[in-house]
């Protein structure tokens, strides 16, 4: 037996389902109408979002009602394996230690040993394959993909004797612990870079860069003193225009390259110069759409839905967008870089005027009222001179730092394929 993706392995190594070497729970089903009744003791439970790629994170913990029986069948204890059933299928994390008053949920499947194979080397084995795409080809689709555990039992995988299965977990476990540290060290600097970032662009942008004699409150929530000289204006005042858009039938979408008019989403807006976009419209859906609009090029773009509040853009080229971006156009003594920057530093005050439930929004009046300190055009112009070389620099860092992870997540990626595959000697013989 074999399996497309493994390739090749060791004569010595044999090929079956995994169901022959280990067992597949599948979790307890979620049935919050139990909960009022306390049907059971209420206890903690592992759901997909506790798991990460190699371990646990626990610091957001849900419980709900566990039976005696349940407290059984669904216990969790050392030398298991828990593997994501939905979503990020094949995500797996040890458990390193019992876990006795704990269960887990009908998005994880619960892997464990039937006699001496080990997890570890399981584990190692999954991330290969499902780095592979192998899940992908296997796992059931309806509105995300799924593993289940009848589909986990099905895995072919390819087993060296117990004592090479633990050597290779031991060898992928110290190498990917270096490779591992090297990560979380780039991904800390990144963190620290743009919070460095951030305060340079808030620094400029509410005090200036000369030390002034004389500051006064600004008046804003969260803003310091700002120079006297400074005015506070809402950017109505600074700009002529606001507009929005819409998103026309999918029959009138077009991609970017075939399309008469550029069309701006938020995902497109990434502190930049927007000169093209992935998707367009023709000249006759503009004409036929009243809520397609063309925004001039230097338009400030402002996303004002959900997670993507406060996030900008400036437009290289005439475009059109979606309800979810605010342009602003035709500025009136304001340099367009500059407001951006100012809007970057006040990103947080703009999210505290959110408002909705689950998905919270501002709309083109919250935008118009937003009020920034601004400065002289001249010192304006200072400022952003000073602004692209700064934040060109700290960009150019957390970019390498950015580069690094990713060629360390595929040098990770590649040494335990070639581990779990027998293509590297860890030193144990057949």
């Amino acid at each position: 037996m074999s399996s497309p993706w493994f390739g090749e392995a060791p004569p010595h190594w044999q090929a079956s389902r995994l169901s022959r070497w280990y067992s597949v729970s599948l979790g307890k089903m979620l049935d919050e109408s139990k909960f009022a009744t306390a049907e059971g003791e209420m206890l903690p439970y592992i759901r997909a979002g506790n798991v990460r790629m190699g371990s646990l994170d626990l610091a957001n913990v849900k419980s709900m009602p566990f039976s005696a029986r349940d407290r059984a069948r669904f216990s969790l204890r050392a030398g298991d394996l828990v593997v994501v059933e939905g979503g990020s299928i094949g995500v797996n994390a040890r458990i390193t230690q019992d876990m006795p008053g704990w269960g887990y949920q009908k998005t994880v499947n619960r892997v464990r040993a039937k006699s001496d194979a080990s997890t570890a080397f399981l584990g190692y084995q999954i991330d290969a394959l499902r780095a592979g795409g192998a899940f992908d080809m296997i796992a059931n689709v309806s509105t995300i993909q799924h593993l289940t555990a009848e589909k986990l039992e099905r895995l072919v995988v390819h087993m060296p004797p117990p004592s090479e299965q633990r050597a290779i977990a031991d060898y992928l476990d110290r190498e990917t612990a270096q490779i591992d540290a090297f990560i979380a060290k780039n991904e800390e600097l990144i963190t620290l870079l743009t919070e460095r970032r951030t305060s340079v662009i808030r620094e400029a942008t509410t005090v200036g860069l000369e030390t002034k004699t004389e500051l006064v409150e600004s008046g804003l929530d969260g803003v310091g003193p700002i120079p006297s000289d400074w005015r506070v204006m809402r950017l109505s005042w600074l700009f002529r225009g606001t507009g929005s858009g819409t998103t026309p039938s999918s029959e009138f979408m077009l991609d970017g390259d075939e399309a008469d008019v550029w069309w701006v989403t938020t995902g497109e807006l990434r502190e930049r110069t927007i000169m093209s976009t992935s998707k367009g419209v023709s000249f006759d859906t503009l004409a036929t759409t009243s809520a397609l609009k063309i925004h001039p090029s230097g338009s400030l773009l402002i996303a004002m839905y959900g997670a993507t509040i406060g996030r900008t853009g400036i437009l290289g080229v005439p475009a059109a967008s979606n309800q979810a971006v605010c342009a602003l156009s035709n500025p009136v003594g304001c340099l367009v870089e500059f407001v951006e920057y100012a809007m970057l530093a006040a990103r947080e005050r703009l999210l505290l005027a959110a408002v909705g439930g689950g998905q919270p929004n501002i709309n083109q009046e919250t935008v118009r009222a937003f009020r920034i300190p601004v400065p002289d055009f001249k010192e304006q112009r200072t400022i952003v001179q000073y602004l692209r070389a700064r934040v060109a620099g700290i960009d150019r860092a957390i970019a390498a730092a950015g580069r690094g992870i990713e060629l360390a997540r595929e040098r990770r990626a590649a040494l335990i394929s070639a581990a779990v595959t027998g293509k590297i000697d860890v030193g144990v013989g057949a």
